[in-house]
């Protein structure tokens, strides 16, 4: 198996109570103590906000932090029991550390990996990650996943006039000459397959299938999250076809 690409520190274990003011998560500990952890996913969180399922916290000793604690993992049970990432902030330093790595063949022999690079029809949008190198430069844009059916990763999960900006500003982008590409960072080790969450969002399903087409390369990753830290999969399998999340 591929080794982790990206190593959690050391976590507590508890029992979720409940999320509330999207930033906020009470946890029961298994010391007992019940704890107030920040949220780092304020999103809906569909099938994966479930109280009472297994959670892994970090902790932090920064005295200038509001809140010791950072809710990381939940456990899930779709098809099989799995661990979930809810921290958002992860997908974009663990594809940092697989680019730095050359884990992923499709993008080519880039030599410059810059993050939070200023683009769009605006240039009020920064993009995850700008590659150079390659004849083409290559802007790469990180969207975290974790909405399932059955083993089918969905995104969005929820209606994204963010996300459907970034679908239109890459497509620009391959209009201009470069090359623009879509990451979905599964962010379970149960999927197979990938879609667009046409029925939280159709017009994002409107977009991404647009994208596809004019040349939008899209990389559905997926990867294995356990309480040690986390592996890359290899890509899911992606369907256009349909829509799909109802």
């Amino acid at each position: 198996m591929t080794n982790l690409i990206y190593k959690y520190p050391h976590l507590l274990p508890g029992i979720l109570i409940k999320r509330y003011k999207r930033f906020f998560a009470e946890i029961e500990l298994d010391s007992g103590e019940i704890i107030t952890a920040h949220c780092p996913n304020t999103g809906p969180m569909t099938g994966v906000l479930i109280p009472g399922n297994p959670v892994l916290v970090s902790a932090s000793d920064n005295p200038k932090r509001k809140l010791a604690y950072t809710w990381e993992l939940i456990k899930v049970c779709d098809t099989v029991p799995v661990w979930v990432g809810v921290n958002t902030g992860l997908p974009n330093r663990a594809i940092k550390l697989a680019l730095e790595l050359r884990l992923f063949p499709e993008l080519g022999n880039y030599s410059l990996i810059q993050p939070e690079v200023v683009y769009g029809i605006d240039k009020k949008s920064r993009v995850d990650f700008w590659l150079t190198g390659e004849e083409k430069p290559i802007f790469l844009e990180v969207k975290n996943t974790t909405w399932v059916k059955d083993t089918l990763a969905l995104f969005p999960d929820t209606v994204t006039e963010r996300g459907q900006k970034h679908l239109r500003e890459l497509i620009d982008v391959v209009r201009q000459g470069s090359r623009a590409v879509m990451l979905y960072f599964i962010n379970r080790g149960d999927c197979t397959d990938f879609a667009p969450g046409d029925s939280a969002d159709r017009l994002y399903g409107q977009l991404f299938r647009q994208a596809v087409a004019e040349g939008v390369e899209v990389l559905p990753c997926r990867f294995d999250v356990t309480p040690e830290g986390v592996r890359y999969l290899g890509l899911a399998k992606m369907d256009l076809l349909t829509a799909n999340g109802n």
